[in-house]
């Protein structure tokens, strides 16, 4: 497989997202540890050297289960995790915490269930308005002193809070939501990233599941299924996004790719700096998704793509959207 570039560190162009096998979408199925480990080593042989986690995935659960997965092939990988939606101290998962002392504490508890004295990319899950990010680029060039930490990353940052926290320890990678249905990063993300050599990880590039082209209704997701009470899968707006997903399963049947497969041809056309982490813990879904380093589109076919207009509806219910920096 081919690579990107995050920063200074080079990873697969298509990496793995292990949020699902936590289960967060619970319409998936029963949770299945052993089918999760299979599909990461699945991965690793088809060339993937990148695999994102957070601790509060379960929480703690998906990072056990990809430090299980990696054990005898830890030099094989990249290994992203996340911190600051568990506080260590007073709170628990849920809680905002990026503090020097939260992140000390966090980075011992990831580093024992990833198996690992180092972890590759680490990432402020969200801006922390209580702590200023100096402070918490601060904590986490300490640990790149220490070699427990490779690369510093954000999640879900504005432009304001990237150029801050680059000056106070240079980031590497941002992570944040890119689909062909979620662009807003284009108008003044992006250029910010390049301007200042950092990498971009897009997570949910298949829009949650629904660029896959598996899903027509709502009403077979299970009642703890969060994307019920998703903005972008309710009523009218949902009818609206289901002809995003029409147009990238037409131009995928004109070269015999899927649609997941040809939404992922896409975002790797917006260049080498770019490393989306579909998530899954099926195997034949790594399989299908990983494909999409050898396809190729036509510059009509990118055009069509591109001239697709926005989702209807809002990324994130009210509550999530203000847990976002923007």
């Amino acid at each position: 497989m081919k690579s990107a570039h995050l920063g200074g560190l080079e990873v697969s162009r298509i990496g793995l997202g292990a949020m699902t096998m936590a289960g967060v979408y619970t319409s998936e199925g029963n949770l299945d540890k052993a089918e999760s480990i299979r599909t990461i080593h699945r991965a690793l042989d088809l060339g993937v050297t990148h695999i994102d986690t957070a601790e509060i995935y379960g929480p703690f659960l998906s990072e056990e289960i990809v430090g299980a997965a990696v054990k005898g092939r830890r030099d094989q990988v990249k290994i992203a995790t996340k911190f600051g939606i568990v506080s260590h101290a007073n709170g628990g998962p849920g809680v905002n915490d990026s503090t020097a002392a939260n992140i000390r504490t966090a980075v011992e508890g990831s580093l024992k269930r990833l198996g690992t004295d180092h972890i590759d990319l680490y990432y402020q899950h969200r801006v922390d308005r209580g702590t200023p990010i100096e402070e918490t680029a601060g904590a986490v060039a300490e640990l790149i002193k220490q070699g427990k930490v490779l690369h510093f990353g954000l999640s879900e940052a504005s432009a304001e809070t990237i150029r801050r926290a680059h000056a106070a320890q240079p980031v590497s990678a941002l992570q944040t939501e890119y689909s062909l249905w979620t662009r807003d990063v284009e108008a003044e993300i992006l250029p910010l990233l390049r301007e200042l050599g950092i990498g971009f990880v897009p997570y949910s590039p298949l829009g949650h599941g629904l660029l896959t082209g598996q899903i027509r209704t709502v009403d077979d997701f299970a009642d703890d299924d969060w994307r019920k009470t998703n903005p972008r899968f309710a009523g009218t707006n949902f009818q609206r996004n289901l002809a995003i997903v029409d147009e990238v399963t037409a131009i995928g049947a004109e070269i015999g790719a899927t649609p997941a497969q040809t939404a992922l041809a896409w975002i790797l056309t917006r260049g080498d700096d770019i490393a989306p982490i579909p998530g899954t813990r099926r195997v034949n879904r790594v399989e299908e998704n990983t494909a999409a380093d050898g396809i190729t589109l036509t510059t009509t076919q990118l055009e069509r793509l591109d001239a697709l207009r926005p989702a209807a509806g809002a990324r994130h219910d009210d509550a999530n959207m203000a847990a976002i920096d923007q």
